[in-house]
Order: C-alpha cells, then sequence, then structure tokens
C-alpha cells in the first residue's frame, strides 16, 4: 500500500544521482525514421517503471566515493585466456581436422575481445589476428545482447561468430581479477595435440640435408669494428715506367668488412692530378688480376646431374664437396706488416709504417712488439741558403740588408721583446757599467778614467768621461750609444760584422772601440750582482767554473798553498785579507784566472761589509730638505698613515710608509727615504712604527744639530774619484779550501 501523498510522506528520488541525461528515443534503420524508446532507460540511464533492462557491459562492484567510467577506471587492463578449437579438413586423407591454438585478450575498459592465433612456419593457412578488437554479441537467440566478464572463465566455451572456442588457462593477472569479481578460477587445462602437426614434425626431423646452407654472418663483425680503421703507410716503385717516379700511397684497411682503400698523397706542383682514390673501397684478392671468370662459373652453390638427361627427368642436387667451386683468396689483417709488399692489381706495394692505433691493435691481438719504420724516400733537400749582398757603405748594414729582401724598402726590426724584457722597469735599470782606462803609453791618456755603460735591453754600449778639474781634458760624452763592430773585420762583406755583447764585458777584459784600446777595471755592484745572478751566461761569474779551473792548478801545489795560509793567518781565524788572496790565486794560476773570476771568488767566499752611514747624517739632510721647503704638515701625514693602520697597532709595512710619503709630496729626494727607511726596517714588508717616523723628520719639535756636508755622491761620483772603495775586505779560505780539496783538507 502506498502511502498517501501528504506533506512529509514524499521522497526525492533524485538524491545521491549524478547523471540526468535523456535517452535517445527516435533513430534511423534502413533510412526509415523509427521510434526506439521502448526499450531504452529514463533520466540519468535508471529504467522506467516497470522496465526491466538488460546489462548492455559488465558490472564491477562499486567501490568508496564516486564510481569511475569503465574507461577511465580500467584503462589499459587486459584479461589473457589461452584457448583452442577445433576445425574440420574435408577431403584429405592425411589429416581429419586441425587443432589451432589461439589467444583470447577481453579489453575490459569497453567489452571488446580480439582473438590471436600465433604464427606456424609452413602452416598453409592465414594466421595472426583472427578477430579484430571489437565487442561481439552473443550467438542467438540472445544476439542483441554482448559478451560480458561474466562470461568467461577457465574450462568455458565461448561461440565467436559460429566458431566455439575453449578456454584453457589465463595469466595471473587474469586469475587474481575473476577472484576479486567473486568468480572461482577453475584449474587449467590442457590442449589437445594436433596430429598433423606431429606428422608434419617428425617429417622434418627424419630430413638430412646432404649439404647444410652456408651462412655468413657478417653483422657481429660490423658491430664491433665500426669504425675501426687500421692506416699504414706504403709507396709504390713505378720508377721503370716511362717518366715514372716512387709514390707515396696511404692504406685504409676496415676491419669492419675487411675491405681496403689507397690514397695517394699528392704533392704540390707534383703535376698530377687530384684524384679523390687511388683505389675504391673493395675487397682485394691476392692473385689480382685475375682471369674473367664465365657466367655461372662462380655462384654460391654448385648444382650437380645424378643421371638423366639434361632437362625433364634429370636428378640434381647440391655438390656438398664444391668440387666446381672458385675460391679466391683476399688479403686479411694478419697479411698486412711493416715491410712486407702486397699484390694492388699487378702493383707492388711496400708497407713503410703504421699509425699508433694499428700498432696498438697489432700489439693486442698478434703480439708484434717491433714497429721500426722503413726509411721509403729520400731526405728532403735543404733549403739553398740565401746570397747576400755585400755591403755597399750606405746606412748600417742591417738597413742595407733589409734593402735587398723587397721592392720596397723597410727599416730594419729590432728585438721587441727583448726590449721589453731588458728594458729599465723598476730599480732593475739592465745597464752594466765598468770603469776602464786607456791601455797606452802617453802619460796622459793613462790616467784617464772612463765609465762604459752596456744596455741589455738593445746590446748598445755608451762611453762617459767624468770631467776631472785640473786634468787638461775637457770630459762627457766619449762615444755616442750605439753598437760597436769588433775589430778586425772588413767593411764591405756579405756577412754580418761581429758586435760586442755583454759577455765580452768583464774585469781585466780589453777591449777596442774605434781604435781606442780600453782595460776594464772595476765594475758596480749592479754589474757584479747581475752577472753572479745570470752566471749560465757569464763565464766569468759562474762560481762552479771558477772553482772547476781552480782546482786544477791547485792540486799541484797543495802543500805550498797550505803554508801560504798558515803564514798570513797565524792565529787561524779562517780569513785572510783580500790583497793577500788574490796575490795567492795569481801565483797559483797566473794567466789562467782573469781578474773579473778572482773578484768573485772573493765576493762568494767573504762577508761583504756595506758602507755604514750615521743616522744623524740622513736625518741632519732630511730635515734641512724639509726646511727648505718650509713642510710643517706632519700631523695630517701622521693621519694617513693611520688610516692605512686598519688594525690600529701603530706599526704598517716599509712599503706603505713610502707609498704615503711620496703621495703626500713630503720635499725628500727618494734616495734618502730610501736610505732612512732601510735603516728603520729591514725590507719592505716588515712592520715599522710610523710615528717614530714622522716624529725623527719633525725638524720643528725634533730639531738634529745641521751640519755642514756635501752632496751625497753618486755612483758615478764615486768612480770619479781616486780610488773606489772595495767592500770586500777579508775572504774566507776555509769554506774554499772544503771546497777545492775536500772536508779533511779544510779540517786540517
Amino acid at each position: 500500500m502506498a502511502l498517501p501523498f501528504l506533506p512529509g510522506n514524499s521522497f526525492n528520488p533524485n538524491l545521491g544521482k549524478t547523471k540526468f541525461h535523456k535517452s535517445q528515443l527516435f533513430d534511423y534503420r534502413n533510412d526509415i525514421s523509427t521510434m526506439v524508446g521502448e526499450h531504452k532507460s529514463g533520466i540519468g540511464g535508471a529504467p522506467l517503471p516497470g522496465q526491466k533492462l538488460k546489462p548492455r557491459h559488465s558490472a564491477f562492484p562499486s567501490g568508496e566515493g564516486s564510481d569511475k567510467p569503465a574507461w577511465l577506471a580500467f584503462d589499459r587492463q587486459v584479461l589473457s585466456f589461452d584457448a583452442y578449437f577445433q576445425e574440420a579438413v574435408n577431403e584429405k586423407r592425411e589429416e581429419q581436422f586441425r587443432v589451432r591454438k589461439c589467444k583470447v585478450y577481453f579489453y575490459l575498459e569497453d567489452d571488446s575481445i580480439q582473438v590471436n592465433e600465433p604464427q606456424v612456419k609452413n602452416s598453409g593457412i592465414p594466421q595472426g589476428t583472427l578477430i579484430r578488437r571489437h565487442r561481439i554479441p552473443l550467438p542467438p537467440p540472445n544476439e542483441d545482447e554482448y559478451y560480458t566478464v561474466e562470461h568467461f572463465n577457465v574450462g568455458k566455451e565461448i561461440t565467436l561468430y559460429g566458431r566455439t572456442f575453449k578456454l584453457t588457462n589465463c595469466n595471473q593477472f587474469t586469475a587474481n581479477f575473476l577472484r576479486k569479481l567473486g568468480v572461482q578460477v577453475n584449474l587449467p587445462e590442457g590442449t589437445p595435440t594436433d596430429p598433423y602437426s606431429n606428422y608434419r614434425k617428425q617429417l622434418d626431423d627424419s630430413m638430412q640435408p646432404l649439404r647444410p646452407y652456408e651462412r655468413y654472418d657478417t653483422l657481429k663483425q660490423f658491430l664491433d669494428n665500426d669504425g675501426k680503421v687500421l692506416r699504414f703507410y706504403c709507396y709504390w716503385d713505378d720508377s721503370d715506367a716511362m717518366f715514372g717516379d716512387s709514390r707515396e700511397m696511404v692504406m685504409h684497411y676496415f676491419l669492419a668488412d675487411d675491405t681496403i682503400e689507397i690514397r695517394e698523397k699528392i704533392t704540390p706542383n707534383s703535376g698530377r692530378d687530384a684524384a679523390p682514390k687511388f683505389l675504391n673501397r673493395a675487397r682485394l684478392p691476392k692473385n689480382a688480376p685475375t682471369p674473367l671468370n664465365q657466367p655461372g662459373e662462380k655462384t654460391d652453390r654448385t648444382v650437380l646431374n645424378v643421371f638423366g638427361p639434361t632437362g625433364h627427368g634429370g636428378r640434381y642436387i647440391l655438390d656438398s664437396l664444391k668440387t666446381g667451386a672458385v675460391h679466391l683468396d683476399f688479403y686479411h689483417d694478419g697479411d698486412l706488416t711493416i715491410g712486407s709488399v702486397i699484390n694492388v692489381w699487378g702493383r707492388k706495394m711496400v708497407i713503410c709504417d703504421c699509425d699508433e692505433f694499428t700498432r696498438e691493435y697489432y700489439r693486442s691481438k698478434y703480439g708484434i712488439t717491433e714497429f721500426g719504420p722503413m726509411a721509403y724516400k729520400a731526405p728532403a733537400p735543404g733549403r739553398p741558403g740565401r746570397v747576400v749582398p755585400p755591403y755597399n757603405g750606405f746606412g748600417s748594414e742591417e738597413d742595407s740588408l733589409c734593402s735587398c729582401a723587397g721592392l720596397i724598402p723597410k727599416p730594419p726590426r729590432r728585438d721587441f721583446i727583448k726590449f721589453m724584457e731588458k728594458d729599465r722597469h723598476g730599480l732593475e735599470s739592465n745597464v752594466l757599467r765598468f770603469m776602464a782606462r786607456m791601455d797606452t803609453t802617453k802619460p796622459i791618456d793613462a790616467d784617464r778614467r772612463f765609465i762604459i755603460s752596456y744596455f741589455l735591453s738593445d746590446d748598445t754600449l755608451l762611453v762617459f768621461e767624468p770631467p776631472v778639474r785640473n786634468s787638461g781634458v775637457i770630459g762627457g760624452k766619449f762615444l755616442e750609444r750605439g753598437r760597436v763592430k769588433k775589430p778586425g773585420q772588413e767593411l764591405y762583406k756579405s756577412e754580418p760584422s761581429a758586435y760586442y755583447l755583454a759577455q765580452d764585458l768583464f774585469v781585466g777584459a780589453k777591449v777596442q772601440f774605434n781604435n781606442h784600446i780600453f782595460v776594464l777595471i772595476d765594475a758596480d755592484e749592479y754589474a757584479f750582482r747581475y752577472m753572479e745572478k745570470h752566471s749560465p751566461e757569464f763565464p766569468v761569474a759562474h762560481v762552479h767554473n771558477i772553482l772547476g779551473k781552480l782546482k786544477d792548478q791547485a792540486l799541484k801545489n797543495t802543500d805550498e798553498i797550505k803554508q801560504f795560509f798558515l803564514r798570513n793567518d797565524p792565529n787561524s781565524t779562517g780569513q785572510i785579507p783580500y790583497e793577500v788572496f788574490r796575490n795567492l790565486l795569481t801565483q797559483v794560476c797566473g794567466n789562467k784566472l782573469v781578474e773579473h773570476e778572482i773578484m768573485t771568488l772573493g765576493r762568494y767566499f767573504s762577508e761583504r761589509q756595506d758602507e755604514q752611514v750615521n743616522m744623524n747624517v740622513l736625518l741632519g739632510v732630511a730635515q734641512e730638505q724639509l726646511r727648505k721647503h718650509n713642510f710643517e704638515n706632519f700631523t695630517r701625514l701622521k693621519q694617513l698613515m693611520m688610516h692605512h693602520d686598519t688594525s690600529r697597532t701603530g706599526n704598517i709595512t716599509r712599503k706603505k710608509v713610502r707609498m704615503v710619503s711620496k703621495a703626500f709630496h713630503v720635499p725628500v729626494s727618494d734616495d734618502l727615504l730610501r736610505a732612512i727607511l732601510e735603516k728603520l726596517a729591514g725590507t719592505d714588508d716588515t712592520p715599522m712604527n710610523y710615528q717614530e717616523f714622522v716624529d725623527l723628520l719633525n725638524w720643528r719639535e725634533n730639531p738634529v744639530e745641521p751640519l755642514h756636508y756635501t752632496a751625497a755622491p753618486t755612483t758615478l761620483d764615486k768612480w770619479v774619484g781616486a780610488e773606489s772603495r772595495d767592500n770586500v775586505m777579508m775572504v774566507q779560505y776555509t769554506p774554499l779550501m772544503g771546497e777545492i780539496f775536500g772536508a779533511n783538507m779544510s779540517d786540517s
């Protein structure tokens, strides 16, 4: 009994529904408009009152949440079954039926079915996809319904378009899926054997071919050796032919397919056309050229006529012994070695060398270790020397030589790299200065002194004569700066002239500049230091070479040298004056050692004493310069130095003190400032008290007693005086004797 239609007794049928579409009630069938709505559902797919709808798709249990459509929930999920069907064979004695195995696939997303039959060799029937994927209706009388997942299980039979398939097994996914749907999966069943298939298998196994088919598998060789090429350098001596000569070749052996390619090395202006290849890439026979084969003579297989006439009724078999086969021997990698001769279609080519990859290949595969190349071509003729015309007297020799190099005269190029390396930069002047005197018998010229400056940047010389009062000689520049030729050379010659170099100038050397002979008697400290620093370039400053020369002479006078040291050093202090040391070397070696070598040994085995300058003298001169320029801003100078003292320790490096003083324009000469800073701090990186430095310069608060002084002498003025003071005072002979005679002699 229905409830009365009163408020509170009615229910909304749309609660919980998600679909509200209407069914299609009209359609065309055979081009006639008809009504098909009697079997259609209502709104949202719900059945109408009193209507029973047949399921059109597989029904799956609903889960939690909203239901996903089947095409989304079961995308790419397929049930797979093993099946077979039996097919009758008519009018054939060997078989009456066939058992054909196949695979049945059921797609869960749209209930479509596909049937595939594995292909069997020589089956004689079309196999593969028997039924393409689509929905398949049930057999009559239910042809208006389609197969769903409920119709599939192991052991069931399904009829697809009149052909009955027996499902015998399924995969693991299919079994698990059916169990989740509540279906009890049956046990797998066996597939009956096909009698005719067994008969064909026995027949195939019983057949023994007289000669098996030969299979040439080159794929593995290609995959292993693709891109690997052996390169050989060879030559072909074609000098026996008219206008023939020796021709260089490059042979490539491709390991991928055992082919050979040859290219010719054509030099420029050889008179030959530049062909891309001398021999195209192909397998090279050893006995080429071979005679031309008749048609059918060279084949993959040889056919023999056993008996019977030619044509109908004859019996033919394959020649398993290959009695009539034509064999050609080709070159392989084992035949190509250095020194071997190969036949390239009648041309004898000698392999002379190979590249590094080829050597490594033969070393790893064949164990060959000797790969000495063969000399197969004459050495290239040397480039003939250019004939230089003699000097014509106009300009310099370099200028005249450059005018012969081309039609347009060009100035000679200077060695710019040497100029940049040896030019003056910072405190490095790269100028060697020597004191010299004239080698003459004239008393006036014998007392003259000259300063010879050698500029390392361009190998030029400058001779300067310091003016001496009341000497009767006007001093000044004696020789303009330039390169000076060595004496005894012709003027008009083709060879370049020899000029004085830095190695020709040393203490004791005798040089001639423009018919004036000079003897070098001294050198400045920079020249000594530079020559000792670059001793490989200056043999006279190389201590080890000098000790070697001294050792040869000293071993002959061992007792005399020992007695000499005992006489001149009775207190055994280990030191003797430099002049005594010089006299000893002169007596022992004679003219074997020059003066510069003796001075080098004295400097090496001595404690040189620098000239000590009084600090008060330096401060007096500095305060006098500050007083003349009226400099009194010492407070600001302290503040500027304090700005560089970031840690506020009161100390900054000597380099920073000099930098701040130069930036503040303190009116003190640079040499004097350096001398004061060297007294207060040892090196540029040594910290020093900048407040003490400023207080020492403050001539207002800390005046120094004025001194009557002369101008500070420069290096040039020191050499102008009567004698130049030698800083080497005492020589330590103990380590010298240890270098010459060994440790035992030095201890005694």
